[in-house]
C-alpha cells in the first residue's frame, strides 16, 4: 500500500489542447481582458441561455459585485444557508450588511420554509447555494419572493430595488454549471446566477467566475452588464479592448470600483473546457458518480447523495457520501483511515456558524441542527476527469475498509 501513489482529490485537466490555446493567447498580444474573454462570455450565455454574462477573476467577486449593484449595505440583511463555503457569507460582510444564516434541508440545500421565517423588512437578497452541483428548489424560492406577503415587507432604498420591487435572488451556483432544474439550465433559474471556474471546479479557468443575468422583463441587461463591468475595472468607463479602437484612448473614472476582471489567458482555458463540457466532462463525471452509487448502495451504512431526480439533474461536481449513524469523531477517524490507503478525500463544508470569525459575531451552531447533522458524517470522494477505473476501485475499497475499521 505504501508504494502506491496517492490518488488526489480533484486535480484539473490540463492537456495539449489547453496548452495550445494558452500559447495562442500568449502569442496574440492579448493577455488581459480582450477578445477571448468576450467570446467566453458569449459562449457561457449560449450554454446557459442567460441574457448576458460577465466573466471575472472569481465567483466571490461576482457575488459581491451583484450585491453592490443592488445597493446592499449597512442595515440590510442577506439570507444565506449555514451549509456553504465562506465566500457566500464573506461578501455580505464586505458590503456592511448582516448575514442571516438558515438551516438546510436533508439534501444540503436551502429550505424555502426556513427562509420565509427569516425574512424581515431589512431583507434585500436571498442567496441559495447549489451544493455539490444539485440545484436548490428555485420554484419555491421564486414563488416566495413574489408572494404578496413577502413583497409587502420589502422596503426599496434605491432605483434598482424599486424597479424589481422585491427581494433579489442571487444564486451561488459555484458548483452547478451544467446542472438542470425542471428542464432549465443553471444560469437561468432565478434573477442572477454566479458560477465559479476555480481550479477544482468541473470547468476551470485556473481562477475565475461568471455572472449570468436573467432579470425580469424591463431590465436593460446590456446596461447592467456595462455597470458590472465598470465596477470590475476600478470604475473605469472603458475596458482595455474598447480603448484600442482608433482615437478611443480617453477614459473616465466614474466610481471607486474594484479590480476583478478575467484575463484572456484564463478565458482561453475556459473556451476549450466549455467546448467539450457537455459531451465529455459531464459524461465522465456522471460515470464516476454512477460507479460510486452502485458500489455503496449495497451497504446499510451508506447514504448515497441524490444527483438525479424527477425535477433536477446535478452537474456531478462533488460526490457527498454520508456515513449513517457516524459521529463527527468517527467520520474523522474514517477519513484518516482512507488517507492511510493513499486516497485523498474532503469534507464539503465545515458549517460557517462554527467558524471562529462567525462565532465571534454571535452565531451559534446549535441553531442549525440539520446543517450539523449533515456535516458530521459527510465525506467527499475524488471526482475528476483523469480518474481511472482502477483508481475508482481503490477509492471504493478504501472507503469500505475504513468504515469497517471504525464502525
Amino acid at each position: 500500500m505504501n508504494n502506491l501513489p496517492m490518488i488526489p482529490f480533484s486535480p484539473p485537466r490540463m492537456d495539449q489542447k489547453i496548452i495550445d490555446e494558452v500559447v495562442d493567447t500568449l502569442k496574440s498580444g492579448w493577455i488581459t481582458t480582450g477578445p477571448k474573454t468576450k467570446l467566453f462570455e458569449n459562449k457561457i450565455s449560449e450554454f446557459t441561455q442567460a441574457s448576458k454574462t460577465l466573466c471575472l477573476n472569481s465567483a466571490s467577486a461576482g457575488l459581491e459585485l451583484v450585491l453592490r449593484w443592488y445597493g446592499v449595505g449597512a442595515g440590510d440583511e442577506v439570507i444565506v444557508p449555514a451549509y456553504t463555503y465562506a465566500a457566500t457569507a464573506n461578501v455580505v460582510v464586505h458590503c456592511g450588511a448582516k448575514v442571516v444564516f438558515v438551516d438546510v434541508n436533508d439534501q444540503f440545500l436551502m429550505d424555502a420554509q426556513k427562509v420565509n421565517a427569516a425574512i424581515t423588512e431589512r431583507t434585500k437578497v436571498i442567496m441559495p447555494v447549489d451544493i455539490g452541483g444539485m440545484p436548490a428548489d428555485y420554484d419555491a424560492l421564486n414563488q416566495l419572493v413574489n408572494s404578496i406577503e413577502v413583497k409587502s415587507k420589502f422596503k426599496p432604498e434605491n432605483e434598482v430595488q424599486n424597479q424589481l420591487g422585491r427581494i433579489l435572488i442571487l444564486s451561488d451556483a459555484a458548483h452547478s454549471l451544467g446542472a438542470y432544474y425542471k428542464g432549465k439550465a443553471a444560469g437561468i433559474l432565478t434573477d442572477v446566477t454566479v458560477f465559479s471556474f476555480h481550479a477544482v471546479k468541473n470547468l476551470t479557468t485556473a481562477e475565475g467566475g461568471a455572472i449570468c443575468l436573467n432579470l425580469p422583463q424591463g431590465f436593460d441587461v446590456e446596461q447592467i452588464y456595462k455597470e458590472l463591468n465598470l465596477k470590475s475595472l476600478h470604475g473605469q468607463n472603458k475596458d482595455a479592448l474598447a480603448k484600442t479602437q482608433i482615437g478611443n484612448w480617453r477614459y473616465d473614472i466614474v466610481e471607486a470600483g474594484y479590480k476583478c476582471n478575467m484575463t484572456d489567458i484564463a478565458a482561453s482555458i475556459g473556451l476549450i473546457e466549455l467546448e467539450r463540457y457537455q459531451e465529455d466532462m459531464l459524461v465522465k463525471r456522471k460515470y464516476i458518480f454512477d460507479q460510486y452509487a452502485e458500489a455503496f448502495s449495497h451497504f446499510e451504512w451508506a447514504i448515497v447523495p441524490s444527483y438525479e431526480t424527477e425535477v433536477a439533474t446535478s452537474s456531478y461536481h462533488v460526490f457527498m457520501l454520508r456515513i449513517k449513524g457516524a459521529t463527527e469523531a468517527q467520520r474523522d477517524a474514517i477519513i484518516q483511515h482512507i488517507f492511510d490507503y493513499k486516497v485523498s478525500v474532503n469534507v464539503h463544508f465545515i458549517p460557517l456558524p462554527s467558524m471562529s470569525y462567525y462565532r465571534s459575531l454571535g452565531y451559534d451552531m446549535a441553531n442549525y441542527p440539520q446543517t450539523y447533522a449533515l456535516y458530521s458524517n459527510e465525506i467527499s470522494l475524488p471526482v475528476y476527469y483523469g480518474l481511472t477505473d482502477q483508481q475508482l476501485q481503490r477509492v471504493i475499497d478504501a472507503v469500505i475498509s475504513a468504515v469497517n475499521k471504525v464502525l
